[in-house]
């Protein structure tokens, strides 16, 4: 079989996982803002930060350190022990840590009356550690169909356990009160606890992946290596920093909310922002798709002669269809925004900018192939950490001034200006001839037709809708004409021949 149609179709395999996963993910959110206000739905996304921070702690970019020596070594399961062994030594000092100052921990974070989150954040967190590696494994040995069973339990598992405890219990209560179910049900549900199941349900989730990937313990025995340990660890502390700087990134913002805003009203609006933060899905998704199935077509091409063209190309059709998606999500906001409770529908005027903001690290992504495929990854630490810094620093001025909505422009700024260095850092290093016009020409008319639908009023919103179409279809016309047909016109011309 053709190597680079294997990989390509194990890319989508694990793809499908990552991505399915964060489409039911974000079918949980009606539900969540509909049950929860947005004080108790900020809660969600506070500690879901926090588990995307930690989570780069507890794993020390041990996965890479793993595909690194397991390729590079002729012991591949000495790799898997001994990385697996480090991050079970880890993981038992963490929870045994957490659990041990679960009080002082809760306090610290202002959940003093409720301490339960700490434990079950500390118990996800450990979890998830431990399938890092495990999963990591499936992927080396070209597993994917395990790979993807594995994970799309966990994502249903947790999709039904929300189902159970937030809407099922409630139901049969009210329903059957009689019933034997019901009654033993009522012995122990809490009802006004719905955060606490979110949380629970995905305990038992991630629990349920690790009972399916632990190895046996023989599979240890005599495979312990200080020595690989100490070269793993110089490998993947580096990373650790890389990882830790991207990650700050995405979520220090919402961590940041809670305690720059005044108290009545921080954790109303860190749930509101990350409510509306959601309504990016088709940007996050395609983006995410996009990775998977770019990053190795990237390298596939690198030996061809006309491997920059073909990335210049790449990068046109990936803002063709990022634009198309902000300027669709943007022309029927008056119905997508029903995707989150009422109580959420105020912060709406950011999604443009998130939009856009998620839009910038699409084309980050797309440029960042040049410090990836001239072995210089130490640019990409440097872009990321200068990223990081300014999110801090901006979030930290501008928070207690404009709240969220300076959370959603400062997203904006930072994607921004990693697209600006990382551009001019790659045209001096690996220059790639990106058309800049054609590029501005979509982006551009995208905007264009966004701001002359907010400039008009109707009296109605079908009729809103109806111009608002046409103003999509003036877009797709522009793309067929200008680049699509075109390009189908070449390719169904006939070789010629010599």
């Amino acid at each position: 079989m053709n190597p680079l149609k294997k990989l390509a179709g194990q890319t989508a395999l694990y793809g499908l996982s990552s991505i399915l996963g964060r489409i039911l993910g974000y079918l949980l959110v009606p539900l969540y803002t509909r049950v929860l206000d947005p004080a108790g739905y900020g809660s969600v996304i506070e500690l879901y930060s926090y588990i995307a921070l930690l989570l780069v702690l507890l794993t020390y970019g041990m996965e890479t350190a793993f595909f690194r020596f397991a390729e590079s070594t002729a012991e591949p399961k000495k790799v898997f022990a001994t990385g697996f062994l480090s991050l079970t030594f880890t993981s038992i000092l963490f929870i045994i840590l957490v659990l041990a100052l679960q009080t002082p921990l809760a306090q610290l974070i202002e959940y003093e009356l409720k301490p339960q989150y700490i434990a079950y954040l500390a118990w996800i967190l450990v979890f998830d550690a431990l399938t890092t590696l495990p999963f990591a494994k499936l992927r080396q040995q070209n597993r994917p169909i395990k790979f993807v069973s594995i994970k799309l339990l966990g994502i249903f598992s947790n999709i039904g356990l929300n189902l159970f405890f937030i809407l099922f219990i409630p139901y049969l209560l009210s329903h059957f009160p009689d019933s034997s179910f019901s009654l033993w049900c009522s012995s122990w549900y809490m009802a006004d606890q719905k955060v606490d199941y979110i949380f629970i349900s995905n305990l038992i989730s991630s629990g349920l992946m690790l009972l399916f990937l632990i190895p046996a313990p023989s599979a240890f025995k005599g495979m312990f290596s200080v020595e690989l340990l100490k070269k793993m660890l110089r490998y993947a502390l580096p990373l650790l920093v890389f990882g830790l700087a991207g990650v700050v990134n995405e979520v220090i913002d919402r961590v940041l909310l809670k305690y720059l805003l005044p108290d009545g009203i921080a954790m109303e609006q860190l749930g509101i922002y990350g409510a509306v933060y959601k309504i990016s899905i088709l940007m996050t998704i395609f983006i995410q798709a996009y990775r998977y199935a770019a990053e190795p077509f990237f390298f596939a091409q690198e030996k061809h002669k006309e491997a920059r063209q073909t990335y210049a190309q790449m990068m046109n059709y990936f803002v063709m269809v990022t634009a198309l998606i902000f300027l669709g999500t943007m022309l029927y906001m008056d119905l997508i925004i029903h995707f989150v409770g009422k109580d959420f529908r105020s912060g709406a005027p950011v999604i443009p900018i998130l939009l856009l903001a998620n839009l910038f690290l699409g084309l980050y992504y797309n440029l960042s192939i040049w410090y990836k495929l001239t072995n210089q990854t130490k640019f990409g630490a440097y872009i990321s950490i200068f990223g990081a810094v300014l999110t801090l620093v901006l979030n930290f001025v501008f928070i207690p001034i404009w709240g969220y909505y300076a959370s959603a422009w400062i997203t904006f700024i930072c994607y921004g200006s990693m697209v600006l260095i990382s551009y001019f850092l790659g045209q001096k290093h690996y220059p790639i001839p990106y058309n800049l016009r054609t590029i501005a020409q979509y982006l551009g008319a995208a905007l264009g037709l966004y701001i002359i639908s907010l400039l008009l009023e109707f009296p109605h919103l079908y009729l809103k809708l109806a111009f608002n179409t046409a103003l999509l279809l003036a877009y797709l016309s522009l793309l067929y004409f200008r680049d699509i047909k075109p390009l189908l016109t070449q390719k169904s011309k006939p070789a010629t021949k010599h």
